[in-house]
């Protein structure tokens, strides 16, 4: 289902496209949660405040989408994770201390790795984005990249994980990047 045609059926109250987003991009957005020290229930209770604020801007009418849908979902869900830290570090200031520097160089490390994937050749940033950013299989970066087989997409994504990892390595020491 295309973005044009989810953003339609929504507008009309069709809650089987909101189950649809949900489904497809539910690894991809708790993931988020789950790799900045939250854990799964946090996970699926962001996602979901993240598509009700969606569906409801949406429904109203409000929405002005200048991305993919699930650029503007990972948005709200990163949003809706830093306030519930926030909120967190309310309660208790010294618990979420290491929270919040590891959200740091969560993100330091993450630009790293978007700096150098841009680098990369198309084949690369493509196959290493859809997999990694936008939580995609390799059986459907396989049919996206017209891929002979899912095999073909795996070398591939392996290759370009290699090739990320050498760039990164030559550029960054491991007290850099891992500090």
């Amino acid at each position: 289902m295309k973005d044009s045609e989810i953003l339609n059926r929504i507008s009309r109250g069709d809650e089987q496209a909101l189950d649809y987003l949900y489904k497809k991009y539910y690894r991809m957005m708790t993931r988020i949660v789950l790799s900045n020290n939250g854990t799964e229930e946090e996970a699926k209770d962001v996602y979901q405040e993240a598509l009700l604020v969606f569906w409801q801007k949406v429904v109203r009418g409000n929405l002005v989408l200048t991305s993919k849908i699930s650029t503007y979902l990972y948005s709200v869900c990163l949003n809706q994770w830093r306030k519930e830290l926030d909120r967190k570090s309310r309660l208790s200031s010294e618990e979420v201390d290491g929270e919040y520097f590891q959200q740091h160089d969560s993100k330091e490390r993450l630009k790293i790795v978007v700096e150098c994937i841009e680098e990369l050749g198309d084949v690369c940033k493509k196959v290493l984005t859809y997999y990694y950013f936008d939580g995609m299989s390799m059986q459907e970066i396989a049919k996206k990249m017209k891929f002979a087989n899912t095999d073909t997409a795996k070398t591939k994504k392996y290759k370009c994980k290699k090739k990320l990892d050498s760039l990164i390595k030559s550029r960054y020491t491991t007290e850099d990047f891992f500090d």
